[in-house]
């Protein structure tokens, strides 16, 4: 695997909002990322307006998706990625519910990670729009072990559920 600096792992992290400002929600955790030891932000999907999955009766989400360069080991990292949530107010209460903040771990380097704290990859990567649409503007040839190309993977996501994804403005 390629060196970014000092810095040895690229890992990619989908980022979600859906209660208050979404858009500033997303940009106080990206800000909170960045400033992590040992992470850096390397560039950042625009920003979509995602219909809910999963837990339905809720309001839209805004979702994006961030490389990051790291020298965090993955278990590390996500608690990075669980310290900004907390420390944007995130209170978990039912799943795929309502959330100001949601950042997930969903790749980490070409790795395939089985532990009861952590799957990497984000083992429903391979089948959500709203997460496989910012990974392909940030790297549409990118490889998930195990699933293929994030563009191919999209691909073959149902025309319906690709539709629910709308790109926004932001500021």
């Amino acid at each position: 695997m390629s060196s970014i600096g000092d810095l040895p792992v690229k890992a990619y992290i989908g980022i979600g909002s859906n209660l208050g400002d979404k858009a500033a929600n997303i940009k106080k955790g990206l800000d909170l990322l960045a400033g992590t030891p040992g992470v850096r932000l390397l560039r950042v999907a625009p920003y979509y307006r995602t219909a809910p999955v999963g837990y339905t009766d809720q309001d839209w989400f805004v979702n994006t998706a961030a490389e990051v360069a790291t020298a965090l080991p993955p278990e590390d990292l996500l608690a990075a990625c669980l310290e900004v949530e907390n420390r944007l107010g995130r209170v978990r209460t039912i799943r795929w519910g309502p959330r100001v903040i949601d950042l997930d771990l969903l790749l980490y380097g070409d790795r395939v990670i089985n532990w009861p704290q952590l799957t990497v990859p984000h083992p429903r990567l391979h089948e959500r729009a709203f997460v496989l649409v910012p990974l392909a503007d940030l790297v549409p040839e990118l490889t998930v072990p195990g699933r293929g190309r994030v563009d191919r993977l999209l691909a073959g996501l149902a025309p319906e559920q690709r539709e629910t994804v709308r790109k926004i403005a932001t500021a």
